[in-house]
């Protein structure tokens, strides 16, 4: 025989084993982007910008995991010995030993067969069937079995990778009715301070009433409620929050402070808001016309991560003139709101209560809670009631100057200057049209056909985040385009009933799904339900619109920041440490401050006296921008787009990745799901069908389709 024969016999090798020089599988964050290094990760950068490794392990197998039922992986082994026992040297006698049996027994019990169980080769150290000898080249995985992975995994005892087990609930989860209503008021509460802050920002700077906040305030969450029930029925699938986005903020304030509306008489906010829908109308027509005719997948290409994280950083980065300038009126108010949030969140995060993590979900409405309970029990102790003055009478009708120099102080700290909850009534319908017709501008529908292109990126770095966290496998380009393009058709109904800005799948949806470790669907669309419930009552929508100014401005702070944080954690899918990426978000970033800031100082002289408060001087760059030609329309138009920061990240970015040479790892190019091979996997079709067979109507339609 073969084997006996000396001469064709191997030779036994050096204990342990030299380890082979073949590259190593990539790390999970890797491979969920088809990332396929000849290194592993974490060490140092070369001048080069690759990364110097220590000598390299033994190449591991890749195994096929079954994404659908989420079964362990097995343990990689050499020689018949598991790699983390190669350290040691092996018992003589060849019986297996009694940990060999437990780890034979565990792997068996997680689902595996007994080959897996024994890895690619037997227990005598012979190389199974079907597998590939240790120093031959592994067969090119095909384009169609590429697996995906996802992320994250969790690690067990033995050593085993199990998949989301960090996650309560997944995607197609019903646990039961009170388990799905407790997590969908967890979910919405968490996302409180997203949902209703901005229209606290954008309808007094419109010169509203109280009551017209409470309205707006209302507005948002039926609308809210409404196309987060469309979104996770016939778009994307996926479990996201819709709501007014930050990225819409901006271009809302630059519209709000043009100059036809600064010397307006009579009630300026619905005519400044009907503008405002007129522009949101067609900039989202625009942006569903983009998702269902398919332009978006070709879009795809030129979006990855290296373009992503700058884009959204850039928008919470934007809004520094309005945070703490404002938390400034009140110092010891809008301080102590920010150094509770963040005391919630970091130094308190890891504290559980009944197995949740209150501060680290809540922290958000429980800062806000406990800071506006104790500025409620200064104004009633008199802190902030200066003798002879009134805060009822307007700053321009006081002749004391000791009124004057209190007036902004009062206005500030009080928390019973606004009459929004007295005034509110307990029933209200939001409807659509509410503040009149809406009126159509080209040149304000044009920045918001531009804008809504950022918040489609926005959303493209959402949905693959959160897929990873809760689905099978990342969206193929048919649901993403159907997400975008639904997006599109949510924010034309935010435009119809008039909540100030369009609708999008909010960012911060993802950190709020793995810190809470609830995916489940239904879970979001009962949360939805109760949205629209509590929008029907004034009441509500008048007790949201009674925050105090200092407050929202305080709590601004820390959503923006997060927001930019969140922004920059999508490099992670890309090789961060890449010379060529650092260059781009650092160009992209600094630019994306440095332009606009060039705009919107042009042509003021430092001594000017200008109409609107400091905060909103940014705003102000249509009137004296540095593009002067003869038609005002075009000079509004590049004037304002070149002083909104996200809009100068998104190009800087957009151009330099897209033809600076670099490799799909290093770009960390985003990896979705191939739509022949997803419409194969009974996983992905339950996770992203459309219900009651409505795929049928869009079957002629493949891109927007699985």
């Amino acid at each position: 025989m073969s084997n006996s024969d000396p001469k064709t016999r191997p030779r036994p090798g050096p204990w342990p084993p030299v380890p082979e020089s073949s590259p190593i599988p990539p790390s999970s964050w890797a491979k969920k982007t088809g990332f396929r290094p000849k290194f592993s990760g974490e060490t140092n950068a070369s001048d080069s910008g690759q990364i110097s490794l220590p000598p390299p392990r033994p190449r591991e197998p890749e195994a096929q995991p079954d994404l659908e039922a989420g079964r362990a992986r097995p343990q990689p082994v050499l020689n018949g010995v598991p790699e983390r026992e190669m350290a040691t040297p092996p018992p003589a006698a060849s019986a297996p030993s009694d940990k060999d049996n437990k780890v034979k027994r565990k792997k068996e019990s997680d689902g595996g067969s007994k080959s897996a169980a024994n890895g690619p080769h037997g227990a005598n150290g012979q190389a199974a069937a079907g597998t590939t000898e240790p120093n031959s080249q592994p067969r090119r995985v095909a384009r169609s079995e590429e697996v995906v992975d996802v992320l994250p995994h969790g690690l067990d005892d033995d050593g085993y990778v199990s998949r989301h087990s960090h996650m309560k609930y997944e995607l197609r989860d019903t646990p039961g009715l009170v388990p799905i209503g407790l997590y969908g008021f967890q979910h919405y509460l968490s996302m409180l301070g997203s949902i209703i802050l901005i229209p606290l920002v954008i309808v007094p700077a419109m010169g509203g009433t109280y009551e017209d906040t409470a309205n707006v305030v209302s507005t948002v969450l039926f609308v809210s409620g409404v196309t987060t029930l469309l979104q996770t029925s016939f778009g994307s699938r996926l479990p996201l929050i819709q709501g007014p986005s930050f990225v819409y903020l901006a271009p809302a304030l630059a519209i709000i402070n043009s100059p036809e509306f600064q010397g307006l008489n009579g009630n300026n906010f619905k005519h400044i808001m009907k503008e405002l829908q007129g522009a949101v109308i067609i900039g989202s027509a625009f942006q569903a016309m983009l998702g269902y005719s398919g332009l978006i997948s070709v879009f795809l290409r030129l979006i990855n991560p290296v373009v992503v994280s700058p884009t959204i950083a850039a928008v919470g980065l934007s809004f520094y003139s309005y945070g703490f300038p404002l938390v400034g009126n009140c110092l010891e108010i809008g301080a102590v709101q920010i150094l509770v949030v963040i005391l919630f969140s970091l130094y308190l995060r890891k504290i559980s209560v009944f197995g949740h993590r209150v501060f680290l979900i809540y922290a958000v409405p429980l800062g806000l809670a406990i800071t506006w309970s104790a500025a409620f029990l200064l104004t009633e102790a008199g802190a902030y009631s200066y003798k002879g003055c009134d805060i009822n009478v307007p700053a321009s009708n006081i002749v004391s100057e000791h009124c004057r120099k209190h007036v902004l102080r009062m206005k500030s700290c009080r928390v019973d200057t606004s009459h929004a909850l007295r005034s509110s009534p307990w029933f209200r319908f939001p409807y659509p049209l509410q503040w009149g017709t809406p009126v159509f501008h080209w040149k304000m529908s044009l920045v918001m056909c531009v804008v809504s292109i950022i918040a489609s990126v926005d959303s493209i770095g959402s949905y693959h985040a959160s897929s990873l966290l809760v689905a099978s496998r990342p969206p193929t380009p048919g649901v993403l385009s159907r997400g975008i393009g639904l997006e599109g058709l949510s924010s034309v109904l935010a435009g119809l009933w008039g909540t100030g800005t369009g609708s999008t799948s909010l960012t911060e949806n993802v950190h709020t799904i793995a810190v809470t470790k609830m995916g489940s669907r239904r879970a979001v669309e009962l949360g939805a339900c109760v949205l629209i419930v509590l929008s029907l009552v004034g009441k509500v929508g008048g007790f949201l619109a009674s925050i105090p100014q200092v407050m929202v401005a305080a709590l601004l702070c820390f959503m923006w920041a997060m927001l930019a944080a969140l922004g920059l954690s999508n490099l992670r899918y890309s090789e961060a440490g890449s010379s060529r990426n650092i260059i781009i978000v650092g160009l992209s970033l600094f630019f994306s401050l440095s332009i606009p800031a060039y705009f919107q100082q042009y042509g003021i002289s430092p001594n000017s006296n200008l109409s609107v408060p400091s905060y909103f001087q940014p705003y102000i760059i249509a009137s004296h921008g540095p593009f002067r030609s003869k038609n005002r329309g075009v000079n509004y138009v590049l004037n304002t787009l070149f002083s909104l920061h996200m809009v100068v990240a998104f190009l800087v970015a957009v151009i330099l990745d897209n033809t600076v040479p670099g490799s799909r790892q290093e770009r960390g190019v985003y990896v979705w799901s191939e739509s022949e091979v997803a419409k194969r996997e009974p996983a992905v079709a339950k996770d992203y069908q459309l219900p009651f067979r409505i795929s049928r109507v869009f079957r002629w339609v493949k891109w927007v389709g699985i």
